[in-house]
């Protein structure tokens, strides 16, 4: 069966903290009528920091959406060959021994998408198929990990590089005073991350089954409005309150495979927030402490769509506590509203935490 190897995640070097982003909102919007209502959101996501591609300065002044994902595009190819070489190491595998890339990503746009520039720069085979995938938003890392283990099951023996950039800054929008839209200015953080699903051997998550679910009838409570200053998000307010419907979605994809989504050893979760994390918690009956990865990620980098299972799954990698077999749910939640599900087991010995490299260790703290 294919296996999720340990992930590789980039931070960009500019924090932003909770403290400076409130202040920044009282002040740049201090006759908003809803600005309370605004505070306390932002607050109650319990968000220490989050990183950002460009300093607070320029991330506050908006040059146009050219501009922007001229910025979008250079960050990128910037910060991608590094989470790329680290993540095919952690793989034990060369760039010439994969033989598909899914790439993964919301905050900005280019076509031909960023593989093809990755096949050229990075020495991948020029046969290497290219699975981009654009528009699925914070549920796009689950799905990658799904659509990866479906390569590998339709092509035994493959493998396949997992690429997730998200800018989420560049996509401050200064002039949309929607509540849903200043609440996500002190929600989203930068990142960029990798994994492979090796076809054959490796340690890490051996993937057994995966699913997908839409809850009908949602598919305009998480989106973008494209505009000529291009992305704004939009989060309808009935958001936060659809973990009661996923819950018993994630047990029915559990169920297929015969597991008790409710007792499991370890959950990625995807943390668009905290109430996500308590909701989900309460619905599916397990304790709050299960989802400390994904509330280490929320609080440390907040919510960094498509990259946030793949920084949870790093933590728990990292953390060296997973037993040999102890089984596990992946899981992404996204515009839909979807959720990409993924089940596993833990094969070979998890990684101590005192071999984690000073690198890894300066990244999260």
């Amino acid at each position: 069966m294919p296996t999720l190897c340990r992930p590789a995640v980039f931070v960009p070097p500019n924090v932003i903290g909770l403290d400076e982003t409130l202040a920044l909102a009282s002040k740049i919007h201090a006759h908003h009528e809803q600005l309370p209502l605004v505070l306390r959101l932002i607050r109650n996501t319990k968000i220490n920091k989050r990183h950002i591609v460009q300093p607070i300065e320029e991330t506050l002044r908006h040059p146009g959406f050219e501009a922007r994902n001229l910025v979008y595009v250079r960050e990128a190819k910037a910060c991608i060959p590094k989470v790329v070489h680290d993540a095919l190491s952690h793989a034990r595998l060369a760039a010439s021994q994969v033989d598909a890339i899914v790439f993964v990503s919301c905050t900005g746009f280019t076509m031909p998408s960023l593989i093809a520039w990755m096949i050229n720069e990075l020495d991948f085979r020029n046969d290497t198929r290219q699975l981009p995938i654009a528009q699925m938003g914070c549920a796009a890392g689950g799905a990658a990990i799904n659509r990866a283990h479906d390569f590998c099951l339709a092509y035994p023996g493959s493998n396949v590089l997992i690429v997730a950039c998200e800018f989420c800054s560049l996509c401050y929008q200064p002039t949309d005073l929607s509540v849903g839209n200043l609440l996500s200015n002190g929600l989203f953080g930068d990142a960029v991350g990798a994994a492979v699903v090796r076809g054959r051997g490796g340690d890490g998550i051996l993937l057994t089954s995966n699913g997908s679910r839409l809850v009908l009838g949602t598919e305009d409570w998480i989106s973008y409005s494209i505009k000529a200053t291009g992305f704004h998000f939009c989060l309808d307010k009935r958001v936060p309150g659809t973990m009661e419907q996923l819950a018993p979605e994630l047990r029915s994809v559990a169920g297929e495979y015969g597991w008790d989504a409710s007792d499991l050893d370890f959950y990625i979760i995807h943390a668009g927030g905290p109430r996500i994390l308590d909701d989900l918690s309460h619905f599916l009956g397990v304790a709050p402490s299960r989802f400390d990865d994904s509330r280490a990620t929320l609080m440390n980098y907040g919510n960094v769509a498509s990259v946030v299972v793949l920084d949870a799954a790093r933590r728990m990698f990292e953390a060296g506590a997973v037993r040999d077999g102890a089984r596990g749910m992946v899981a992404g939640f996204g515009p839909g509203i979807t959720a990409e599900i993924t089940l596993g087991q833990w094969i070979g010995p998890a990684l101590s935490a005192a071999t984690t490299t000073k690198a890894h260790i300066e990244e999260v703290t």
